[in-house]
C-alpha cells in the first residue's frame, strides 16, 4: 500500500561535476553500501557535469531510468534503485519515479561519470520528495549508487570519510588555499578505451599488492591533506600520480589481471615526465580507465595540453569545479 503525502513539488533538476580521484578508494568492505575500506579524496572537474532531472508519481505504474535518452537496464537500473529507494524510505512514500540524465563528457572512459550520475541523480530526487538535508547527507545517498558519487556531492576538492554508516561514511570540503584551487588547470588526454570499473572493485582485496596499498595509504592521505591546506601545488599532483600507479598495481594484480591503460596512456605519461625534466609543472593521474588527467598550472595549461595534444589524442581543460546544485533547466 503506497504511502500518501502532500504534493510538494515533486520534480527537480540537479546538476553535479565529475571527479578526479587524487587519493582513490579501491574495493569495498561492504558492497550494499557502498563503503570503502579506507578515506578518499579527490578534486570535481568543470565544465564536465552530468544533468538529471527526477519526478515522483502517485498514478505511475512503474520506475523508468533513462541516460543519454536510453533506457537504463540490468546492473545501471539496480544501482540508481538503490538510491532512488533510499530517498522513498526517507521520504516516507514510495511513489514510482521518472528520472532522465545527461552528460556532457564522454562515458565509461575513465572520467568519472558515474560519480557526477550518481550525485545529480540523489539530488534532483532528494529534492523533489521534498527532504530538507545537507549536502553531506545527501552524499550518503549518492554513496549507494558510487562511492565517488559521494564527493561529487560536495564538489571541490572532498574527502569521503571511511565508516560503517551514513553518520561516519559521509563527503565532506576540505580546507584548500585558495592559489592552488584558483591556479589547478587539468588537461584531459582522452583515451576512448571503454572500461567498467565494479567489476575491479569487487576482485580488489584479492590482489596480493591489496595489503600493501592500505599500509601506506594513510600515509598519502595525510600528504595530501597537509599539502592542499598548505597550497603545495607540486607535493600535492606528485602524490596523485604516485596514487594512480599504486592503484593500478593493485587492479592489475587481481584475479582477472585487469589492465586498462593503452600505448596512448603510456605515452600521455612519458610526455608529461618530458615536460617536468623541462621545468614544466605537470603531473599525470588515472582512475580505472585509460584517459589520463594531467594536473598543471594556469600559465603553463597551453604548452602542456599542445604537447599532450600531439600523442594523437583529443584534449580539453577543465577547471575545480563546485557541489551538486539544484537548477532551472529540467530535461522533460
Amino acid at each position: 500500500m503506497r504511502a500518501t503525502v502532500p504534493l510538494r513539488g515533486m520534480k527537480s533538476t540537479a546538476r553535479a561535476h565529475p571527479i578526479q580521484g587524487l587519493v582513490k578508494y579501491h574495493g569495498m568492505r561492504d558492497e550494499e553500501l557502498r563503503l570503502p575500506y579506507h578515506d578518499s579524496i579527490s578534486v570535481c572537474t568543470a565544465p564536465s557535469n552530468t544533468t538529471t532531472t527526477a519526478e515522483f508519481d502517485p498514478d505511475r505504474e512503474a520506475d523508468v531510468y533513462r541516460i543519454g535518452g536510453e533506457v537504463e537496464t540490468g546492473r545501471g537500473a539496480e544501482r540508481i534503485e538503490k538510491v532512488v529507494d533510499e530517498v522513498r524510505r526517507r521520504a516516507g512514500f514510495d511513489y514510482r519515479v521518472r528520472l532522465e540524465s545527461e552528460n556532457n563528457f564522454a562515458s565509461n572512459i575513465g572520467l568519472g561519470s558515474s560519480s557526477s550520475g550518481f550525485a545529480a541523480a540523489a539530488l534532483a530526487c532528494v529534492e523533489a520528495a521534498g527532504l530538507d538535508l545537507t549536502l553531506p547527507e545527501v552524499s550518503t545517498i549518492a554513496r549507494r549508487g558510487s562511492s565517488s558519487a559521494a564527493r561529487a556531492v560536495t564538489g571541490g576538492f572532498s574527502d569521503l570519510y571511511a565508516g560503517l554508516n551514513d553518520e561516519d561514511c559521509r563527503s565532506e570540503r576540505l580546507p584548500v588555499a585558495d592559489d592552488l584551487a584558483d591556479d589547478l588547470r587539468i588537461v584531459i588526454g582522452e583515451v576512448p578505451s571503454y572500461k567498467e570499473t565494479e567489476q575491479a572493485h569487487a576482485e580488489a582485496a584479492d590482489s596480493h599488492m591489496f595489503e600493501a596499498r592500505l599500509a601506506h595509504i594513510h600515509d598519502q592521505l595525510a600528504e595530501m591533506k597537509d599539502a592542499l591546506r598548505a597550497g603545495d601545488f607540486d607535493r600535492a599532483f606528485e602524490t596523485a600520480e604516485h596514487d594512480s600507479l599504486s592503484l593500478a598495481a593493485t587492479t592489475m594484480t587481481g584475479p582477472a589481471g585487469w589492465v586498462y591503460w593503452q600505448p596512448e596512456t603510456l605515452e600521455i605519461f612519458n610526455t608529461v615526465r618530458a615536460l617536468r625534466d623541462d621545468g614544466v609543472p605537470a603531473y599525470f593521474s588515472t582512475d580505472t580507465g585509460a584517459t589520463v588527467y594531467v594536473n598543471t598550472r594556469a600559465d603553463h595549461v597551453d604548452d602542456v595540453e599542445d604537447a599532450i595534444a600531439d600523442c594523437g589524442v583529443d584534449t580539453h581543460v577543465w577547471e575545480v569545479g563546485g557541489p551538486a546544485h539544484v537548477v532551472d533547466e529540467p530535461l522533460f
